[in-house]
């Protein structure tokens, strides 16, 4: 629940901040009336992202046990690619955030109504359409219970009541460090749903070694223990894990995690100094 909580709380945080600024530049600017279009992009965006999640969640079933372990072994390393890319890009732009956002915005708003509807579709509907597909891949990771999704809903819904207050101006938030944080976190995340997906190409049959383990520390980890389904809702651990989902874990965590350190601690210089401060949308 944890896991998905986290990628509910950051997805869902980045989502409500792009909206945000959307709509307090629009009122800076006294173009109201342009504000239904950004709800429409919106709401579209959200429909896209249920679909997909829809799709992700019910089109595997019927076909063979191989089949549904390729299609979620694949989309599983798929999932790690976006979520790691995305961790990146936000490690780098988080506090240049709002004036990238704004310059498109312009040209949208200068472009008119249509090009409006598209930059809060692709703006919203990047993060959406990565939610559901990290979100669908963390929960086949820690199994089919309803607990994912229920800390992804409560990651969402803090996250949506803390864009309001940004918003509204009643919280100032450190995009840098808060981003920063969480990126660290899903990056072990991410990690697990690496190693499940890379076990789940070999239960189909794509990759070789299913028999071959590096180690097996059930007895001293019960997967049905408290702190077994903590370790696994939390870092997708496996107490069990061949020698392929091992090495994948280490040679995706070792580099990425020393990539992202030096990444996090790069001093934007191509942005005023005010864009480094803490964002506070509604006294914009």
């Amino acid at each position: 629940m944890f896991a998905n909580f986290l990628i509910g709380l950051r997805e869902g945080l980045e989502a409500s901040l792009v909206i945000g600024i959307l709509v307090a530049y629009l009122v800076k600017v006294d173009r109201r009336a342009l504000l239904p279009r950004v709800w429409t992009g919106v709401a579209i965006a959200v429909a896209i992202s249920l679909a997909f999640g829809a799709v992700l969640t019910y089109g595997p079933r019927g076909l063979t046990f191989e089949a549904q372990e390729l299609i979620g072994g694949t989309l599983s390393i798929i999932a790690v690619v976006f979520v790691t890319t995305m961790i990146f890009w936000m490690a780098r732009t988080a506090r240049s955030l709002k004036g990238e956002l704004q310059d498109r915005l312009e040209i949208a708003v200068a472009a008119g109504g249509t090009s409006l509807v598209l930059l809060a579709v692709l703006a919203v509907g990047r993060e959406g359409l990565e939610t559901a597909l990290f979100l669908w891949a963390a929960a086949q990771a820690t199994g089919s219970t309803t607990n994912p999704f229920v800390g992804a809903t409560l990651g969402l819904a803090s996250a949506v009541v803390l864009g309001v207050l940004v918003y509204r101006g009643a919280v100032t938030l450190d995009l840098g460090r808060f981003f920063t944080w969480t990126g660290g976190l899903l990056i072990i995340v991410a990690a697990g749903v690496l190693a499940y997906g890379v076990h789940d190409l070999q239960e189909a049959g794509l990759l070789p070694g299913l028999g071959s383990l590096a180690f097996d520390v059930s007895e001293q980890v019960p997967p049905g223990s408290w702190y077994g389904t903590l370790l696994k809702g939390t870092v997708n651990f496996s107490p069990a894990a061949t020698r392929l989902e091992a090495a994948a874990w280490l040679l995706y965590i070792v580099p990425t995690v020393a990539l992202f350190v030096r990444t996090a601690r790069r001093p934007i210089a191509s942005r005023p100094i005010t864009d480094t401060r803490p964002i506070s949308i509604g006294g914009t």
